[in-house]
């Protein structure tokens, strides 16, 4: 905490001089030109800019409200933001509302088994279907750690508290959690760790609007490329 706290009064440092140095000298800050014609890449399809990163995490974001009622909605846009901190970026959602409320949430990847249901998450506002945990057929408990529901259907669960919520003019707001606890159920553990073979998570394609698994391992993380040295 006391890292946290110190990163943050760092941030708020850093941005005051900014913010500073833009009211004395704007003159000095440089001005990105975006390109009004587009042209042709030689030898390729032109996408346009519309095409989103791809693949992205389906993202399991469960909230409570404040009558205890469980919310769960799917988010694509987001990932790791530190060691121990993961971040999205959210719209106006009902999900939205609630984290300015509690503060905190859990955070589970969709898989093969609850594609159905995830994706449902996806579609349906908690502001229209005030049950739609229970409707999807899923159930909860309350985490030991964070006022939030842990969705006993999600095989891994981290539970997280809000750090910083940065508003958007839409009512959506881009939001950094700290995790406080990770745990996930023996089905998808080996040796240990987890097995993402086991877990079988969900991507999204934003191009083709398509749910893809993960595929076998093609290479090992810092070793691969040894072979070039």
């Amino acid at each position: 905490m006391k890292k946290t706290l110190f990163t943050l009064a760092a941030a708020a440092i850093i941005f005051a001089s900014c913010s500073t140095k833009q009211e004395t000298a704007p003159e000095e800050q440089a001005t990105v030109q975006v390109p009004t014609e587009i042209k042709d890449v030689e030898g390729r399809t032109n996408m346009g800019a519309k095409l989103y990163v791809t693949p992205q995490p389906a993202l399991m974001i469960a909230t409570y409200d404040e009558n205890k009622v469980p919310d769960v909605m799917m988010a694509a846009w987001g990932g790791q933001y530190d060691g121990n901190q993961v971040c999205f970026q959210l719209s106006k959602h009902k999900t939205t509302d609630n984290l300015r409320l509690t503060k905190a949430f859990t955070l589970s990847f969709a898989d093969a088994r609850t594609v159905v249901q995830s994706d449902y998450f996806g579609i349906v506002s908690g502001n229209d279907v005030e049950n739609k945990v229970t409707k999807a057929g899923f159930t909860w408990k309350d985490s030991p750690n964070v006022n939030a529901p842990i969705i006993n259907e999600y095989p891994v669960t981290m539970e997280c508290v809000v750090v910083d919520m940065q508003e958007r003019e839409d009512g959506g707001a881009f939001v950094v959690g700290q995790i406080v606890n990770a745990s996930a159920d023996s089905t998808v553990i080996t040796n240990g760790k987890i097995d993402i073979k086991k877990l079988n998570p969900l991507v999204w394609d934003g191009s083709s609007f398509n749910y893809y698994t993960i595929g076998d391992s093609v290479g090992k993380a810092w070793n691969s490329g040894m072979a070039l040295k």
